[in-house]
C-alpha cells in the first residue's frame, strides 16, 4: 500500500513538471520557430515552419542599428553588473559585521524601499538626471541601475551572517583591516553569492525598457529593449514585423541563456565546496 501512494505521488509530481515545463517551453519555442519562418506574421498553422530562413537576422542588422545596440546594451550591462555586484556584496557585509546606531532602521528602510516598483522613481530620476546634464547618455543608465543595485543586500547579508565568525575574528588577531579581510577570505567564501548577484543585476541591466526608454534619446544611443520597441512600431507593407521582432527576441535571450548555462557550473561548484568545506 505504502509502495502505491508513493509511486502515486512521484508519478503525479513528473506530471505535474511535465505541464509545467510545456507551459513555459512551448511559447519561447513558437517565439524561436517564428524568427526563422518567412513572412512577417507570428500565426501559423504548425509549430514547426515549412520552410527556415534566416532572413530576419539579416535584415535586422542590414535595416536596423542592431549591432550598435547590441554593443549599447552589452556596455552597460557589463558596467552596471560590475559595480553593482560590488555594492551590493559591500552594502550586505557592513550590515552583516558592523554594529552602529541606526544600523535597524537604516536596514528598514533599504528593505521598504525595495518594495516599490523602480518605475515609481521616473519622475524624480528623470529631473534629478536632467539637472546633472546626464540624460540620453548611457552613464545615467549605470547610474540608476548600480545605485538601485545594493537595494538586494539582504541576500548577502543573510549569506554573510552564515560564515563562520571565526575566521573574520582570526584575521583580526593577524592584522588583517576589513578591505583585506572584505577581499581576501570574504569574496572567495562568497561564490555561489557573486554569480546569483551577477546573474540578477546583469539580467535586469540587459532586459530593462523602462528607464532605458526614458533616457536615452538618439537612435545610435538605443539599447535592444528600446530598439525593438521602435522597430515593432514601424509597419512594414501595411503589417507588423513579428517575426522580425521574434529574431530580435532571440537574439537579446541569447547571451543571458548562455551567461546563466557558463555560470550556473560555478554556482553548483561554489555551493558543493561550501558544503564539503562545511
Amino acid at each position: 500500500m505504502k509502495k502505491t501512494k508513493s509511486f502515486l505521488d512521484i508519478s503525479f509530481s513528473y506530471l505535474t513538471l511535465i505541464i509545467v515545463a510545456v507551459i513555459c517551453i512551448y511559447p519561447a519555442l513558437w517565439v524561436i520557430l517564428s524568427s526563422f519562418r518567412p513572412g512577417t506574421s507570428l500565426f501559423s498553422e504548425t509549430l514547426i515552419p515549412a520552410h527556415f530562413t534566416f532572413d530576419h537576422y539579416v535584415t535586422l542588422f542590414k535595416q536596423y542599428p542592431f549591432g550598435q545596440w547590441y554593443y549599447n546594451t552589452i556596455k552597460i550591462s557589463v558596467i552596471s553588473t560590475f559595480f553593482g555586484t560590488l555594492f551590493t556584496l559591500i552594502t550586505g557585509y557592513i550590515f552583516s559585521v558592523f554594529r552602529f546606531s541606526g544600523r535597524k532602521n537604516l536596514m528598514n528602510t533599504l528593505l521598504v524601499l525595495h518594495v516599490f516598483p523602480g518605475f515609481m522613481s521616473m519622475i524624480a530620476i528623470y529631473i534629478l538626471l536632467s539637472q546633472m546634464n546626464l540624460l540620453n547618455t548611457h552613464t545615467a543608465l549605470i547610474c540608476v541601475y548600480v545605485a538601485g543595485a545594493p537595494l538586494w543586500f539582504l541576500f548577502s547579508k543573510t549569506y554573510f551572517d552564515t560564515m563562520p565568525k571565526s575566521v573574520i575574528e582570526a584575521a583580526r588577531i593577524d592584522g588583517a583591516g576589513h578591505l583585506r579581510i572584505f577581499t581576501q577570505i570574504i569574496l572567495p567564501m562568497s561564490k555561489p553569492l557573486i554569480v546569483f548577484t551577477s546573474l540578477m543585476t546583469f539580467n535586469t541591466a540587459f532586459t530593462d525598457f523602462i528607464f532605458s526608454k526614458l533616457i536615452l534619446r538618439s537612435p545610435e544611443q538605443k539599447t535592444l529593449a528600446v530598439g525593438l520597441f521602435d522597430m515593432i512600431n514601424d509597419k512594414v507593407a501595411g503589417q507588423l514585423p513579428f517575426t522580425l521582432f521574434a529574431a530580435g527576441c532571440v537574439m537579446v535571450a541569447l547571451p543571458v541563456t548562455l551567461l546563466f548555462m557558463f555560470m550556473q557550473r560555478y554556482l553548483i561548484d561554489g555551493l558543493t565546496a561550501g558544503a564539503d568545506k562545511g
